[in-house]
């Protein structure tokens, strides 16, 4: 996709952060929208206000991701509203920090449900309007954390690691069919949004920082540093270019650079680290 202009792209967790920017970066580009979000349906509305202002069609809908009956319905919605589907943008995302001991099964099922499920019903559901379009893409949104993995994150990690394996056995599968579509995997790194104020941290997450619960919360705030704007740019760039992969930030290239240099040893550094933050 090298034009946006009266396409239609569908964007989940399009209530804020990258969702919205990306919804709003799209509006002025001349793109429809069909926008999704589940637990701030207010924040939807806001979106929606703000990309129809720009001239283009824009249509929302309240969605689990995690849900595939609720995936299928709203892609089927989609189809009935717009009549065509270019994009799909499976943003939707969530954060638990806790330690494996520590955490509950039922954490890792919240996660994996949103983050890596989210993504395989969001594609698989509108993968078929987006081969019938002769002109479409995939973007899924993994992490940093699905370059390298760290302490106290083995559900996120688990969950953008399945998202990065997913994305890239897809981008093979359709560069071999040529049918038209193809796929980009997101790894962003801290992005200025409301995922650490949204997640959930188990007490256990002291055993690895030396710090409560809450302390992590903002010592998690402190390492966003980038603007949605910024990453909606450069995701658009990264549709348009084809890319395989986008990495946003210098912290994500550091990370990608780090576990290159040092694919298993990088780990070492990362607890060297910690040791030195309880001290």
């Amino acid at each position: 996709m090298k034009d946006f202009k009266n396409k239609v792209a569908a964007i989940t967790g399009a209530s804020s952060g990258i969702g919205r920017a990306l919804a709003v970066d799209l509006a002025k580009r001349g793109c429809n929208l069909a926008l999704a979000s589940n637990s701030n349906v207010a924040g939807l509305a806001e979106t929606v206000a703000m990309a129809t202002d720009l001239g283009v069609k824009v249509t929302s809908q309240k969605v689990d991701v995690a849900n595939r009956k609720q995936m299928q319905s709203w892609a089927s919605k989609v189809m009935r509203e717009h009549g065509q589907v270019n994009l799909i943008v499976n943003n939707a995302g969530v954060a638990h920090a806790g330690t494996v001991l520590g955490s509950d099964y039922a954490d890792y099922e919240w996660v994996m449900g949103i983050n890596y499920w989210g993504v395989v019903h969001g594609t698989k559901e509108f993968l078929p309007h987006l081969i019938a379009s002769g002109d479409g893409h995939v973007v899924n949104l993994s992490s940093v954390f699905g370059l390298f993995a760290q302490p106290a994150m083995s559900a996120y990690n688990s969950s953008k690691f399945a998202v990065r394996g997913f994305t890239e056995s897809l981008r093979q599968e359709l560069d071999l069919a040529r049918n038209g579509v193809s796929a980009t995997c997101v790894h962003p790194g801290g992005i200025k949004t409301n995922i650490a104020i949204n997640g959930r941290i188990s007490a256990s997450v002291s055993d690895v920082t030396g710090s409560s619960g809450a302390n992590s919360r903002d010592s998690f705030e402190m390492l966003l540093r980038t603007t949605p704007e910024t990453a909606a740019k450069a995701i658009v760039a990264g549709i348009r270019r084809d890319a395989r992969r986008v990495l946003i930030g210098i912290d994500a290239r550091a990370g990608d650079g780090m576990q290159r240099l040092l694919p298993s040893r990088y780990q070492d550094l990362v607890t060297g680290a910690m040791r030195l933050i309880r001290r």
